[in-house]
């Protein structure tokens, strides 16, 4: 055995991955040329579009989040990821839009719209840090819950580790008791300096004997062995074993779980009745309506600029191919509603808080419900989910850079040439991607990075569908002024030692080691209270830049909630970049009319079923840019928003019934298992 790994487990997992390699060897075949190797040569009907929605949308990094939040703060904790549901309506548009564009990269948009091949360059190089975020994610993921099932036994434990262990067991004790009544004050001092500690990092409630490093070596080698080898028909390919997996490992805590505490009806016995009100509190830390609609606008937003959208919508074989792909992420929101209950199985297994680490909380329900064979499965499932997941974002990178940087080094470049540049990238990106994971902290951090890293230009592309007089000094501005409000200010200030012990800027809010303005904060001096409080010395402690600004006019920002403090920094960073576009836009000189209307004439021409077809409806488009303008629904403005027809009405209305159908669900079995 190692660790807590049985044979068995060991060996259903190396079936995976050898598995993923041989998907990945057979389908090189197809990918001889850049479409093949980018797009599967715009081929996939609605069957691949559904696994790759899915797929591309279920991330096992949304299981294991999910749950660490919903065991650390109710249902409420799920709309971090179920928020989504209420995107679905826009999505039946949406890909619709990415297909009818007729691209290969999302760098190309800029050059098709604004003839801008700095601002396409540009792109580029900014998704690859954006790619290194969300591979290191996905990286983390998967080490946080195989690092959880693979512990020390306790006759293992160095000093060190029965310290950390012990000290946390101790805090958890004292909390246990202060919640029944006041400490004495020697003990309440203890308590605090516990907390400081597990503030810092320094508190563990499992010791694992998996070495990170070593796992990120093994699993960037097997991701980049099938993708390079395949593209996007290994992507595709392997989304459906990804999918079937992913589906098994969401259910496998459930069942389990109910079993150990006793069945469904202990839920409401072992669960907190607060953690059953999906809507929660602004009062209570949890999320609230308000905050939902933070998030919403701002997943909106950022999704528009991921650079894998091109590659999953563009390689439909037809519109109503693309546009099936809702079903897939429908699937999903399902899954999210599992994974809530895995973490509120957590609170009823564990105790609220009785996990020292949280983002460990689907690791750890693993180890303890299931059996030898079993947490093999899940082990796979992860694997696969997240392997797949960072594939098909390597392999959007790859062709960005192909495209975007190397053709405008090397204009002559072969499609061959093209290939083998494509799958030197996604190595480079992949390993880049390993050494963001190695920076990275907690989920909850890492989620908020996830959710905002990629709005500047996910504002830049929403309006160019939208409205035609956007400019490419607007989306310049936007880029930079966004990126360093929303980005470089929140998430580098705390390593800057004048900030970080600046006393206005690193008050205490009334959450234990949180603070106003940063995340977490710490007594200077670790172990004296009397010390002056600073920015914990963490990887990641980000700065609420937007309530700093909002103290800056006058707003009581000390005076609010935890929940309003992160409301506010949401709104404003969804906000802002549209703010900054529309202004700098209407200052600078128009893009050529005749550019723009060309690029708008072709959004609104639809894709044609054949390749004949569709070379004849964009041959009249040529010709005459002009002749869907009709469709307009302001038809005397720059604005770019059509009529709909019979598919987007019916469509829409469907997609509306069926979020509403999967909110209910959820609030319904959350009423059925609450007190």
């Amino acid at each position: 055995m190692l660790g807590s790994l049985h044979p068995l487990d060991i060996f259903i997992v190396v079936a995976y991955l050898a598995a993923v390699v041989y998907i990945g060897k057979r389908a090189g075949a197809a990918t001889k040329n850049e479409e093949g190797f980018f797009l599967a040569g715009r081929k996939l009907g609605k069957l691949y579009q559904f696994f790759l929605n899915f797929g591309n949308a279920t991330e096992p990094q949304g299981a294991v989040s999910t749950a660490s939040f919903v065991y650390q703060q109710g249902a409420p904790g799920a709309w971090l990821s179920f928020q989504t549901v209420f995107m679905n309506p826009y999505f039946w548009f949406m890909n619709v839009w990415f297909r009818r564009v007729r691209l290969t990269t999302l760098a190309d948009l800029f050059e098709n719209r604004y003839a801008s091949k700095k601002l396409s360059l540009f792109y580029a190089i900014f998704q690859i840090l954006v790619a290194c975020v969300f591979l290191g994610f996905g990286n983390v993921t998967a080490y946080k819950i195989a690092s959880s099932l693979v512990v020390k036994q306790e006759v293992q434990w160095t000093a060190a580790d029965r310290a950390s262990v012990e000290g946390y067991r101790e805090m958890k004790a004292l909390e246990k008791q202060s919640a029944a009544a006041p400490l004495a004050a020697p003990e309440q001092a203890k308590l605090d300096t516990l907390r400081d500690r597990n503030t810092r990092g320094e508190l563990h409630s499992y010791i694992t004997v998996l070495n990170d490093v070593l796992f990120y070596a093994v699993f960037t080698v097997i991701v980049g062995a099938y993708i390079v080898m395949g593209g996007m028909a290994a992507a595709a390919v392997n989304e459906g074993l990804q999918s079937i997996l992913i589906i098994v490992f969401s259910l496998l805590l459930i069942p389990t779980g109910l079993a150990a505490i006793g069945g469904w009806h202990a839920l409401a016995e072992k669960v907190p009745a607060r953690m059953f009100d999906l809507f929660g509190s602004a009062n209570s830390g949890q999320f609230s309506v308000i905050s939902l609609c933070g998030i919403l606008l701002v997943s909106i937003v950022q999704n528009a600029g991921l650079s894998h959208n091109m590659g999953i919508c563009g390689s439909a074989k037809n519109e109503f191919a693309a546009r099936s792909g809702v079903t897939g992420t429908y699937l999903k929101r399902f899954m999210i509603i599992l994974w809530s209950f895995a973490g509120l199985i957590a609170v009823a297994v564990f105790g609220a808080g009785g996990l020292a680490d949280p983002d460990a909380t689907w690791g750890a329900l693993s180890n303890k419900l299931l059996g030898p064979g079993l947490i093999g499965l899940m082990l796979a499932g992860v694997l696969a989910g997240t392997m797949s997941t960072l594939a098909a974002k390597a392999l959007a990178i790859s062709s960005l850079f192909v495209r975007n940087v190397y053709r405008q080094v090397w204009p002559d470049l072969s499609q061959s040439q093209g290939v083998f540049y494509a799958r030197c990238t996604i190595v480079v990106v992949l390993v880049l991607g390993t050494g963001a994971a190695m920076l990275m902290g907690n989920f909850y951090d890492v989620v908020t990075i996830v959710l905002t890293v990629n709005i500047p230009f996910g504002a830049a592309v929403l309006l160019t569908f939208w409205w035609r007089r956007v400019t490419a000094p607007a989306v310049w501005c936007c880029v930079v002024l966004s990126t360093m409000a929303t980005l470089v200010i929140p998430w580098t200030v705390s390593h800057v030692p004048a900030i970080a012990t600046a006393p206005s800027l690193t008050v205490m809010s009334t959450t234990p080691g949180t603070g106003v303005y940063f995340s977490k904060v710490v007594h200077q001096r670790e172990g004296d209270l009397t010390s002056p409080l600073v920015a914990a010395p963490l990887r990641t402690n980000p700065f609420n830049f937007a309530a700093w600004l909002a103290g800056k006019v006058g707003v009581d920002v000390e005076g609010m909630s935890p929940t309003q403090r992160f409301t506010l920094r949401f709104f404003f960073d969804a906000l802002f970049p549209f703010a900054v576009l529309i202004i700098v836009s209407l200052l600078t000189r128009p893009t050529d009319p005749k550019l723009v209307a060309e690029f708008y004439g072709k959004m609104k021409t639809p894709v044609g079923d054949t390749p004949e077809l569709e070379a004849a409806t964009m041959a009249e488009t040529v010709r005459n840019p002009t002749r869907f303008d009709s469709t307009k629904l302001l038809p005397a403005s720059n604005w770019e928003f059509c009529k709909w027809d019979k598919v987007d009405a019916v469509g829409f209305i469907i997609c509306c019934a069926l979020s509403a159908a999967i909110v209910g669900i959820f609030l319904g079995l959350l009423k059925w298992a609450a007190p």
